[in-house]
């Protein structure tokens, strides 16, 4: 239970320390107005206070994962403890941090834009297609989540089927609307409430005689699969996700000050990194074994269950029903915000303006046809290839940060380890997934860490070049 309370105070003071560098590092300017101030329009580009940006971001980029990431993570032990702190405060904090300013630094542009900035137009065009499927892949996964939650929590003439056409509906609305009218109401009222639901959980843990297991790197994995990579893209929301950078546009495009950047960007990270460490110290606790957590999550449908069962054993019928809904409003407030994340994208791509609702149905409609399609197809093998295109994702957008700091002359460090990291990370599993290419790890591990190398020997062969470059313009100028 010492590392639990540990884990606690080390991403509070990755925080309060760390995520200052950070953000001297890029140099918020709180004199440079915002997008929301220069370009207010009533849709997308919305002034709001602070705190309310904060909760709907911390909302946004939760989903499903800081839960059922973290309960799928837990099988390997508490070795996932270390991966959530680590991977908060110097991968996850900082990705979400340059994501969202950058965009506001560029007009609020969408993520593809903002690394077509600094990658060049090859990353920017491949970025285009891929965010978007990525997104759509989201989507998908956060209706058939809570579909199935709905579905368990209410008559049987109301199935999993109903549901995915009432969270649709929703959806349509939510990427319809302006961003004040519906997503600017609700959403920091189901921030919020992720937040209590959380700590009652803990409460519930450490008054209820559960033991949290002690950080170890033992693999305690009831079917040994290896920690290295699978670990690191099993727990990807509640420790870097690279879908937090297609949402933190949306909020870039409502800031007020860049000086809001930090507690809004790498807060919203800090805030799931803890949301994701209760639940996997939950999951170990509340089942006493790695081995009988995956016994119950094999023989009861995954962790949708583990999250009924443990809610409603702590916090009583009551409690534990309104847990529920909570873990059910992550995923559907992610879901909705990853289709307008894509409506955007789209429109940047094409300069397409958003203002009117017949150009907004112009580039939902399709979205939303495509995503219908996707809900026929089995939720696991989604899930799959959503999980390591999500972490590539991340991998792009850190590579882009560390190229805007290089340019500056600032510490890239900050951002190039954690790319160096998480392109490892994303070959590898690749190469080694039974989604992948399903090589032996004697093959893949040495070709992942060999690839990671290899783009980081690029990356600075690219830094001098267009540092020389820099330089060059400069003195002909003068």
């Amino acid at each position: 239970m010492v590392s639990f309370f540990l884990s606690i105070v080390a991403l509070l003071l990755g925080y309060f320390i760390y995520s200052k560098i950070v953000d001297k590092a890029f140099g918020a300017d709180e004199n440079i107005p915002t997008p929301a101030i220069r370009m207010e329009d009533g849709v997308d580009f919305v002034p709001m206070p602070a705190w309310k940006i904060f909760l709907i971001q911390f909302l946004n980029i939760a989903g499903l994962g800081p839960i059922f990431g973290a309960i799928a993570g837990a099988l390997w032990g508490p070795v996932a403890f270390l991966w959530i702190v680590l991977g908060s405060v110097f991968a996850g904090g900082v990705h979400d941090y340059f994501s969202g300013m950058l965009s506001v630094r560029h007009d609020g542009a969408s993520i593809p834009e903002v690394v077509g900035k600094y990658l060049g137009s090859g990353f920017k065009n491949f970025m285009r297609g891929f965010s978007v499927i990525v997104l759509i892949l989201v989507g998908v996964v956060f209706i058939t989540g809570p579909a199935k939650l709905l579905a368990g929590l209410t008559p049987q003439q109301l199935d999993t089927t109903f549901w995915v056409y009432v969270i649709f509906a929703y959806y349509i609305l939510a990427t319809m609307l302006p961003i004040d009218k519906l997503i600017g109401k609700i959403y920091p009222v189901f921030g919020a409430c992720l937040l209590i639901m959380a700590l009652g959980v803990t409460g519930g843990i450490l008054f209820g005689g559960y033991h949290i297991p002690e950080i170890t790197l033992a693999n305690l994995h009831p079917s040994k699969l290896p920690i290295w990579p699978l670990m690191f893209v099993t727990i990807a929301c509640g420790a870097i996700s690279g879908f937090h950078s297609t949402q933190s546009p949306l909020m870039a495009r409502c800031i007020t000050s860049e000086k809001q950047g930090r507690s809004i960007f790498y807060g919203a990270m800090i805030a799931e990194g803890v949301v994701a460490l209760i639940w996997a110290a939950a999951a170990m606790a509340f089942f006493g074994s790695t081995g009988e957590l995956g016994a119950q999550m094999s023989a009861n449908g995954g962790q949708g269950w583990v999250v009924s069962i443990i809610s409603n054993t702590l916090l009583g019928k009551i409690g534990g029903a309104l847990a529920i809904l909570g873990v059910i409003a992550c995923p559907v407030t992610s879901g909705d915000t990853a289709f307008r994340s894509a409506r955007l994208t789209i429109a940047d791509f094409l300069n397409f303006k958003q203002g009117s609702i017949r150009n907004r149905l112009i580039l939902t409609v399709p979205l939303f046809i495509i995503g219908f399609i996707l809900t026929k197809i089995d939720f696991n093998i989604i899930w799959r290839y959503f999980a390591w295109s999500n972490q590539t994702l991340a991998m792009i957008v850190l590579w882009a940060a560390a190229m805007y700091l290089a340019i500056k002359k600032q510490f890239h460090w900050i951002a190039t380890v954690p790319a160096t990291f998480m392109t490892a990370v994303s070959i590898t599993y690749i190469l080694v997934a039974p989604e992948g290419f399903q090589l032996a790890t004697s093959i893949s591990y040495p070709v992942g860490i060999a690839a990671a190398a290899g783009a980081l020997m690029i990356f600075l062969f690219a830094v001098k070049k267009k540092t020389q470059s820099v330089e060059i313009d400069h003195q002909v100028k003068v």
